[in-house]
């Protein structure tokens, strides 16, 4: 059996086709494609936190000794410190390899072959890709002119073969909200329904709190955005009791490793000094968003997370995108078909923004 042909037929069709998730670029791959040095880059593609995370964080790893041991596969120091800083009992939290873990355990835990999930577009494309990875069907509804979530559409999509809805609250890449009370008439339909509150720290709402009224309804948050550990991958979600201990089940016994674990410990322990970070990233997102508007081939669309979505108003999105990067600002590009002519901006330093609306101005539009 030839091997270019006899391996694809091992593996299951509906991944043959299966578009992969679309990561950011790291600066390093663009060594010598733009006018600046690779350590000048201005990342502004992935929203990532431009301070950094706690000093705490580097030197109680540098000093950690255990490195070769295994973490505790039930979590149960790591939940006690997400209690502490929830306010929500243990027997709620399950934590994951960030919050796309746990957005790929709630689906393997609910969804099989054929089944639906609804979720509102544009919206986090990893949902898209985890509900391919489970060989279901993922019902897209239309948000709102003003990206906010149409309640009533999400309601008549519902069928029988719909298992979860999934909503980003704020929502990524537009950064509008969901009320309350939107979120509690979808809830009320009794299917599984997660939200995901990935920026929650910087939108200061949540509907943590209700889920000891509601067994269908699940809260996901990370330590990427506020805390600044992205690259250790960290996240945490808050669940009704019975779902919380059939995913501490199904998980891979080590999903969060040791280092995530110190990480967690020392950001809680800084957690002010993380928070005073938070809010210069949402005084700087309110600069960077009037100094935006002020551009006069973009239109920028109010935010409550760590970044601002644009519409390209005049010119090519991609040649805009391209013209950034050659001046070594990287900004995300969206070539979908809701988003044919956008770009997102993440929330940087000033300084950031400064060089940002400079380049924008000598551009000019595209």
């Amino acid at each position: 059996m030839p091997e270019d042909k006899g391996i694809e037929r091992l593996i299951r069709p509906d991944l043959l086709t299966l578009g992969g998730y679309s990561a950011r670029k790291a600066p390093e791959t663009l060594k010598g494609k733009t006018e600046v040095p690779v350590e000048n880059i201005i990342k502004l593609d992935a929203n990532e936190n431009p301070y950094g995370c706690s000093p705490k964080v580097n030197q109680a790893l540098a000093n950690y000794p255990d490195i070769n041991i295994y973490p505790d596969a039930r979590q149960i120091q790591l939940r006690e410190l997400l209690q502490e800083y929830t306010g929500i009992s243990t027997e709620y939290i399950v934590a994951g390899s960030g919050s796309g873990d746990l957005i790929d355990l709630i689906l393997r835990l609910f969804v099989e072959p054929g089944d639906e999930v609804i979720n509102c577009v544009p919206t986090f494309a990893l949902f898209r890709f985890s509900t391919g990875i489970c060989s279901a069907k993922l019902i897209e509804i239309p948000r709102n002119e003003d990206f906010t979530v149409n309640v009533k559409a999400v309601k008549s999509a519902i069928s029988p073969k719909t298992k979860v809805i999934i909503l980003d609250n704020p929502n990524n890449p537009t950064g509008a909200v969901i009320s309350q009370q939107d979120i509690l008439e979808i809830v009320d339909t009794g299917l599984p329904v997660v939200i995901d509150e990935a920026y929650y720290e910087f939108y200061g709402e949540t509907v943590a709190p209700l889920v000891n009224q509601y067994n269908n309804l699940m809260v996901l948050r990370t330590f990427s955005k506020w805390a600044g550990l992205a690259g250790l991958r960290v996240g945490y979600g808050i669940f009704p009791p019975k779902i919380a201990e059939y995913l501490l089940k199904i998980k891979l016994p080590y999903n969060v490793n040791v280092a995530a674990l110190v990480a967690v410990r020392e950001s809680l322990k800084d957690a002010d000094y993380l928070m005073k970070n938070v809010k210069a990233i949402i005084k700087e997102r309110e600069r960077l968003f009037n100094k935006l508007k002020r551009i006069n081939f973009l239109r920028p669309f109010p935010s409550r997370a760590n970044f601002i979505l644009c519409s390209v108003t005049r010119g090519n999105a991609s040649e805009l995108w391209q013209k950034l990067q050659e001046k070594g600002i990287l900004v995300r590009y969206f070539d979908t078909q809701l988003l044919q002519n956008f770009i997102r901006i993440s929330v940087g330093k000033p300084e950031h923004t400064d060089t940002l609306i400079t380049a924008l101005q000598e551009i000019g539009g595209v």
